[in-house]
């Protein structure tokens, strides 16, 4: 499947003009949705960027970003009395300026998408063709970012980047959740289907595997992050939500959330506990005083293990997110609402309908509906975009003392953590709480 939409995906990139051209560059192509292939070459944006931005922080190219214009045109003071150092804080400070283009970009494409409700709108060309030209409106918004003299740029820009991060660590939280159910919902129903050990077997070590993770990360938290004289506050984070992951744990297996849910389970907790205590660690990472080991263990240029673990969720959230529609047998899309299965356009190979009987590989599925809300779909990768750029830069302050504390940023990530146990406990309780309505 990643292979087929892979396919689609540079084809599409080949032809950079609309649909038109791509039906012929995309004959050789697999049959995919549009909607499909569409939201794999926005990723397939997303990811470049993110890749371009982690080359400027390159040590081998730190003497040669010295000469970007925003150094060159900037005082060396930053209004406030913060001094600005561009020898040190050169590559976190274009990471800003590319991720400030890009956002840009998405949060332009969010306005020009809102209530499209289906590809006869005028405005699917703009969506789902002009790849050649939104690439070179992104490469020229991110030169010309280049230009913007320092000033306050970064301080004021690090605060949409902490608000944005914030409200993409929510929306990574809900995926999760939802993966951590249609995970278990799957191999339950194959091995109800196959009535295999395999399956069952592979239920109970996939569920242990993740508390095993869980509980030794907590274990080293503790080790790591805390005194026996002191670091109160660690110690109230890491056990606070060490409790919390118990009751979601308990809840999500009481008799009248199994008589509602019957697919709930240990093992979708076991998944949300451990992206908790990833959230723990990474608040902590950002902690003040002593009780932080990473203050003086990493540098500007440097990547710690907090970031590249958190990168590696952000990209699966992001690909999940890509991919999530087209893999459901009922299309629930970001914007709430359900589609009913198409025959034919959900085949890949084709079943006799119109998809499979039709030459063109990259087929409109959105004739009458749209299979997601193009707007939030933008929305949602501007704030991606915010995350990454946050991520990159370990979520520091923007000045020449890049301190690794940041008492905001702490804050931000436990009470997503919090949050995070909150949603996951509500997915739970809502169906025997309420119902008469109906939950997806």
């Amino acid at each position: 499947m990643g292979a087929v939409l892979g396919l689609c995906s540079a084809a599409q990139l080949a032809c950079c003009c609309g649909s038109a051209a791509c039906s012929l560059c995309c004959s050789a192509c697999p049959s995919c949705a549009n909607s499909t292939s569409t939201r794999l070459m926005y990723t397939l944006m997303l990811l470049l960027m993110t890749v371009v931005a982690c080359i400027t922080l390159a040590p081998g190219l730190h003497d040669v970003m010295k000469k970007v214009p925003f150094c060159e045109n900037s005082t060396g003071i930053i209004p406030g009395d913060i001094k600005f150092d561009c020898d040190q804080a050169v590559g976190y400070l274009a990471v800003y300026r590319i991720c400030f283009a890009t956002c840009l970009f998405f949060v332009l494409m969010m306005l020009l998408t809102i209530g499209v409700k289906s590809s006869k709108d005028p405005r699917a060309g703009i969506q789902n063709g002009f790849w050649g030209i939104k690439y070179l409106v992104v490469i020229g918004g991110i030169i010309g970012a280049f230009f913007i003299p320092e000033g306050q740029f970064a301080s004021t820009w690090m605060v949409f980047g902490m608000i944005g991060g914030f409200c993409f660590i929510i929306i990574q939280l809900i995926l999760i959740i939802d993966f951590a159910h249609s995970w278990a919902e799957r191999w339950v129903s194959n091995y109800e289907e196959s009535q295999s050990k395999g399956w069952y077997a592979a239920l109970v070590l996939g569920m242990l595997a993740c508390y095993a993770l869980t509980i030794t990360g907590i274990t080293l938290l503790f080790i790591f992050y805390t005194k026996p004289d002191g670091c109160d506050l660690s110690k109230f984070f890491i056990s606070i939500n060490l409790i919390l992951m118990v009751i979601a744990s308990v809840v999500s297996i009481l008799p009248s959330v199994q008589e509602h849910q019957p697919g709930s389970g240990l093992l979708q907790s076991s998944v949300v506990s451990l992206y908790v205590m990833y959230l723990t660690w990474s608040a902590l990472s950002n902690s003040a005083g002593e009780c932080n080991p990473s203050i003086s263990a990493t540098n500007e240029t440097s990547f710690d293990k907090e970031s590249v673990i958190g990168l590696i969720i952000w990209v699966g959230s992001v690909l999940y997110s890509c991919v999530r529609t087209a893999s459901s047998s009922s299309k629930i899309t970001m914007s709430g609402h359900i589609l009913a299965k198409k025959e034919g356009y959900d085949s890949i190979e084709g079943d006799g309908g119109e998809a499979g009987d039709s030459e063109e590989k990259v087929y409109d599925n959105e004739a009458e509906d749209t299979a997601y809300s193009w707007s939030f779909f933008h929305f949602v990768f501007a704030m991606a975009t915010l995350y990454v750029m946050m991520t990159l830069t370990n979520w520091y302050n923007p000045s020449s003392q890049l301190s690794k504390q940041n008492v905001a940023s702490m804050w931000i990530k436990v009470t997503s953590s919090w949050l995070c146990v909150g949603l996951y406990v509500w997915t739970l309780v809502a169906p025997a709480l309420l119902p008469d309505r109906e939950f997806n």
